[in-house]
């Protein structure tokens, strides 16, 4: 996703991976690299090293769970050779696919002012806008969450030494998994980028009189790093997360991120097949495992069910614009049974309910609901008053809106990353009221107890920069963005936006 998600670091972790020697100078390559070698069968071989070793590579790790190894090679023919056995149903170089994720850092004012609307209890809780438009504060009277329930959140790590948020991390479900590798050294998984810090603290900031307070202040929270300190998410490293999920049984996972370096991963294109097949596998293990996967829609003004052109890939180089068809999905966000959200912010719209963020992407087929994640255009009023989403943040990485309370820093962002985890902390919430709820069900009290909202009866010409909603933010082609379908359920709100106080009084 676009506006400001990042990729995770890569791999200090790898203690057991040794090059083999290249068997001719024509495969010789500068560098080594890794790579998801993916089996025909669910299951990863007894002798995938001896395999992979002959084709120039060594194993860096295997996932029998889903029939993927990661192996590292600096031989350019190293794909094509391990691809030779017959069990191997394809490999791809994972640097070539990486995702770098950003939240929106749009222009405006840095005040900020209290909302007489947001009732939390901590001391910048008046701040929170987005709490009360989702009814928080009044959901925790009934259930703040469970310590029993780890949410997983998939992304640059956190910061556990935060205020904040020290005393909900669950240090034994955390780990890093930059270059495909779980590493469960705090060090490892500590956040370097300040994106998993943000998201961490929308879904589990502490009720402790400090700060802010999240959306599940009392469930523990696990950090999953994924992505690196510049905000890139190697495959790898996602295949990785998925699986440390399932195997770990965490009963929500919060994904603020594209897992791939192409915005669309299409199904007929060579090089991008072995890894969102591997993605793929790494999610659906995770689901049969009882994890529900909660998404961002991305920050592309896009309509993701009729996709026309991709603009933005591949972002770790050069982007080339590419026609894309239905053909081609965005990961994890359009995979079966993932969560996926849209953003809208305290804005008040033309038909009611609140205007989908100006940069939400959205589609009839992906977005299942929406939650608050800001929007500086078209949401700055009295109660938002930069229209950004308030949460944790690393006291030792910039942050261009923040507000410093002692030790403890908080930073103002914008981005589907930010609806995405006030979805995860209202799933959260749901599992506190019943620990045995499979991801299905947890999905579905999701969009059912939701606040259904229209599509709206008109836009905004100007905003708070003088641009207009239709002619300023289109979509990659060119063309409008256009809301399809009814009330009960439509392309730009889903079901419509989360509601905590109804999700918990069912």
């Amino acid at each position: 996703m676009r506006p400001p998600l990042m990729p995770v670091l890569a791999a200090a972790t790898l203690t057991a991976a040794l090059l083999v020697p290249l068997a001719s100078p024509a495969q010789a390559a500068a560098t080594s690299q890794n790579y998801l070698v993916l089996f025909k069968s669910a299951a990863v071989p007894s002798d995938a090293a001896a395999l992979i070793s002959k084709a120039g590579g060594s194993l860096v790790a295997a996932y029998s769970q889903i029939g993927v190894a990661v192996a590292s090679s600096s031989s350019s023919g190293f794909a094509a050779e391990v691809k030779k056995d017959t069990r191997v149903d394809g490999a791809s170089a994972t640097a070539a696919f990486v995702s770098r994720v950003k939240d929106i850092q749009a222009d405006g004012s840095s005040a900020e002012v209290a909302s007489s609307s947001a009732t939390g209890t901590d001391s910048l809780s008046p701040l929170q806008w987005d709490m009360a438009q989702i009814k928080a504060p009044q959901a925790h009277a009934i259930e703040a969450g469970s310590p029993s329930v780890v949410v997983g959140d998939i992304d640059t790590g956190l910061d556990y030494t935060h205020p904040d948020l020290a005393a909900n991390v669950d240090f034994a479900n955390s780990v890093s998994c930059l270059g495909g590798v779980a590493n469960t050294a705090p060090s490892a998984w500590n956040d370097e980028n300040g994106h998993g810090t943000h998201t961490a603290g929308t879904i589990a900031a502490a009720a402790n009189g400090i700060g802010i307070v999240g959306v599940a202040p009392n469930v523990k929270i696990a950090g999953i790093r994924a992505g690196d300190v510049d905000g890139f998410f190697f495959p790898e490293a996602v295949v990785c997360a998925f699986v440390w999920a399932g195997s770990h049984h965490l009963p929500v996972t919060n994904n603020s991120y594209f897992a791939d370096p192409y915005l669309f991963n299409c199904r007929n294109d060579a090089g991008q097949r072995a890894i969102w097949k591997a993605e793929q596998r790494a999610i659906r293990y995770a689901q049969g495992q009882g994890t529900l996967v909660v998404a961002a829609e991305g920050n592309e003004s896009d309509d993701l069910s009729h996709p026309t052109v991709d603009n933005t890939s591949p972002d770790n180089t050069t982007p080339v614009s590419r026609e894309v068809t239905n053909a081609c999905l965005v990961v994890p966000v359009e995979l079966p049974g993932v969560v996926g959200v849209t953003s809208d912010g305290n804005n008040a719209q033309d038909g009611g309910g609140y205007l989908k963020s100006f940069y939400s992407s959205y589609g009839t087929s992906t977005a299942d609901v929406v939650a608050p994640g800001g929007d500086s255009q078209y949401g700055r009023n009295a109660a938002a008053a930069n229209g950004r989403v308030l949460s944790t943040w690393p006291s030792t990485i910039p942050c261009t809106r923040k507000i410093t309370e002692g030790a403890a820093v908080y930073c103002y962002l914008q981005g589907t990353s930010m609806a995405s985890p006030h979805v995860a902390g209202v799933a959260a919430l749901i599992a506190s009221r019943n620990l045995s709820i499979q991801p299905g069900q947890n999905a579905a009290a999701l969009g059912s107890t939701a606040d259904p909202q229209p599509c709206p009866n008109s836009l905004p010409t100007t905003s708070f920069s003088g641009f207009d909603y239709l002619v300023d933010f289109t979509r990659p082609d060119g063309t409008q963005q256009q809301c399809q379908g009814g009330t009960g359920h439509n392309s730009w709100y889903g079901s419509g936006q989360v509601n905590a106080l109804t999700a918990v009084s069912r």
